[in-house]
């Protein structure tokens, strides 16, 4: 009887825990695989530009990157034909998960791991703390999480891409690559607000 009594009290728990995720707008990482979906699609197939610091990149995952994590002897033949396992793994680890997405509320998440995949973790993990008012050490602690919940998820998405925007915009390059990360950004913009609403 006890124990029939502890599975009831497990099973309201969670079904409590899920219901306060989503009367809060929180996507945990239930948005990564749409996410990841949007990401590729400006990601593309594989780019070797000798203009691009990333260097060779297939669906957005550079050569350096895919060598880092699954060894340095790996070709661009090998990054050419990257499995969709290896995809996974690489953006969910490295940019989702590095970039605290999976704390973050529905729409904001995406605007940030985009951020992260285009720039970097770090960066973009101190872009949300500028957009939330606190101090942008790249680190995501309770701190930062408190101040997320303070501010309407739509300011905080709009503020992340413009900085992100003045950010690019300032960089060398831009002339080489400003249209297309324009288009980019902007898209980024109405998808995250889509993302955010689509759970109201």
């Amino acid at each position: 009887m006890k124990d029939s009594l502890w599975i009831v009290a497990l099973w309201l728990f969670a079904g409590f825990l899920i219901l306060i995720q989503t009367t809060c707008g929180y996507a945990m990482d239930s948005n990564f695989k749409q996410s990841l979906k949007s990401v590729l699609v400006h990601e593309g197939g594989w780019s070797d530009h000798n203009k691009d610091p990333g260097g060779s990149t297939m669906k957005g995952v550079t050569l350096t990157t895919y060598r880092t994590i699954y060894g340095q002897d790996k070709t661009k033949n090998e990054l050419k034909n990257i499995t969709d396992e290896e995809l996974h793994n690489i953006y969910y680890n490295n940019y989702w998960l590095k970039a605290s997405c999976d704390k973050l509320p529905l729409g904001v998440d995406y605007a940030v791991f985009d951020a992260a995949v285009n720039s970097g973790p770090r960066r973009a993990r101190r872009w949300l703390q500028e957009a939330a008012g606190v101090s942008t050490d790249g680190i995501i602690g309770p701190k930062t999480l408190k101040a997320i919940e303070q501010i309407p998820e739509i300011k905080l998405i709009d503020t992340i891409i413009d900085t992100r925007l003045r950010f690019m915009q300032n960089l060398s390059i831009w002339k080489y690559f400003g249209k297309g990360w324009k288009k980019r950004i902007d898209r980024v913009r109405s998808t995250s607000i889509k993302m955010h609403f689509k759970e109201r």
